[in-house]
């Protein structure tokens, strides 16, 4: 779910507040919401197609406009040919991602390849819109296999290949034409978890020009655990952390939409304006840690209740729900909320792609991924764009975005870390200025350097030296 939160496209500043008051009337609310953005979770969804629609258009108009106020650092691969080859086509970060990419590169004129290694032999409603979309922007899209991909990769100055997984592709399609195309592919990679790190999957790694990877914390787990677990080299690492969009940060430097919205929301969760949110935004597993924060979350309750401390009314929210599944972990979180008696204080909330709305809502993100964290956590600074204060893990990205006491404070993963997060929700519950004071340090680090024009230009180093390695070893 810390997916890109772009829902407000297209919008010049000075319409905010008319189109923010236009979008709850009857007859327009659905140009900007998905339906079920702030429906609770026991009525229906809205259907896969209206989500990747609309998803997808948010990634359009988010990426495609990059560099509108001027020259982009990227304008040097203007012409240039560019495979992206992704493991799937769906509305998960890695994919979503390599379209960012994919709209930043056509933006400066670079001619764009997609390829879909893994596809449904149903039809896919969501995969339909996405590649429509791209192929509304100039992207072009081929199939996975045969010798129009072959060709395609043979001719491309660059190659990226988006996940670990993505490897499968190379022999699977390519074979004996591997050996030509490693030289100029650049693998992004996402995943930190153990079982990616598979002969299958990685073997070609040490030999690309390079590995693009979000954080330093990832990329120095993948070095250790490729060489200690498969006895591998990684290639020239990258690590380009990730940037909120220009359209993010327009909604939330706005009051006005940032009120509307807060108002709209907390109306429609049956909370007060002077209520305290702490939220969860996370596709619910037990990996995002949502169990382990209700129970650090009933256990403030407690604490403040027995020191009858003075403060507003307490409120968590998990937003990411998806009871359509009836997973046996969400099932554990609502009967741990009904034995605690506290349905009054959690609300879940389905999943949706439109996060804006709850971060202008909320007054504290809890990030509490477990085991490695997060691979990086865009959430994290869309949150902070907010001027919200984080609650993170002490693992993964976070700790490279979250500066502890300063934008926001650290608990350790695990059981071990509820006791420190339920001490962290009554601190910031019981001090307000602290508590502003995060928030507005963590919005300072955001404009110093998690916007979009940053990671363009992180990216942009990246793809002029792996240029530049591709053609110094096509001349050797």
């Amino acid at each position: 779910m810390g997916k890109p939160a772009n829902a407000w496209m297209g919008m010049q500043k000075k319409k905010w507040s008319l189109m923010v008051l236009a979008l709850f009337s009857l007859s327009t609310a659905m140009v900007f919401f998905m339906r079920t953005a702030f429906d609770s979770c026991n009525a229906n969804t809205s259907s896969s197609f209206e989500e990747g629609r609309d998803r997808a258009s948010e990634v359009v108009h988010s990426a495609g406009r990059a560099g509108s106020g001027g020259p982009s650092p990227l304008d040097f691969m203007k012409s240039k040919l560019v495979l992206l080859v992704s493991h799937e086509l769906s509305l998960s970060g890695g994919p979503l991602l390599l379209m960012e990419l994919a709209f930043l590169l056509r933006g400066v004129g670079a001619e764009v390849v997609w390829i879909t290694n893994q596809k449904p032999e149903e039809a896919d409603e969501v995969i339909y819109s996405l590649e429509n979309k791209m192929l509304d922007r100039g992207v072009q899209v081929f199939p996975a296999k045969g010798q129009k991909a072959i060709d395609t990769a043979l001719k491309a100055d660059l190659v990226v290949l988006n996940t670990a997984v993505a490897g499968k592709w190379l022999d699977a399609v390519l074979k004996e034409n591997v050996p030509h195309v490693l030289p100029k592919l650049l693998w992004w990679i996402h995943e930190m978890r153990g079982h990616y790190f598979k002969v299958e999957y990685v073997k070609h790694l040490p030999f690309v020009a390079g590995a693009m990877i979000d954080s330093h914390t990832t990329a120095e787990y993948w070095k250790n655990r490729t060489r200690e677990r498969l006895g591998i080299k990684m290639p020239d690492t990258y690590v380009v952390h990730l940037g909120n969009s220009k359209e993010l940060m327009e909604v939330a430097e706005d009051s006005v939409s940032r009120r509307v919205l807060r108002e709209h929301v907390r109306e429609s969760l049956g909370v007060r304006n002077e209520d305290l949110l702490f939220a969860i935004i996370n596709s619910v597993s037990r990996g995002k840690g949502q169990d382990l924060f209700l129970r650090s979350f009933h256990e403030s309750l407690q604490i403040i209740k027995e020191k009858k401390l003075q403060v507003p009314s307490l409120h968590a929210v998990v937003v990411g729900s998806d009871m359509s599944k009836q997973t046996k972990f969400e099932t554990e979180l609502r009967n741990f909320v009904i034995e605690k008696k506290i349905q009054d204080r959690v609300h879940f909330v389905n999943k949706t792609l439109n996060v804006a709305p709850y971060l202008a809502a909320i007054d504290v993100l809890v990030q509490n991924s477990q085991a490695r964290g997060e691979c990086f956590g865009r959430i994290t600074i869309e949150a902070m764009a907010f001027q919200l204060p984080v609650l993170g893990t002490a693992a993964g990205g976070t700790m490279e975005i979250v500066v502890n006491g300063t934008t926001g404070l650290l608990h350790p993963v695990g059981k071990e870390g509820t006791t420190s997060l339920r001490n962290n929700i009554v601190k910031l519950a019981t001090h307000v200025e602290r508590r502003l004071t995060m928030g507005r340090k963590g919005y300072e680090r955001v404009k110093e350097r998690f916007l979009e024009p940053h990671m363009a230009q992180r990216i942009a180093l990246v793809l002029r030296e792996v240029l530049q390695k591709a053609k110094s070893r096509t001349n050797s």
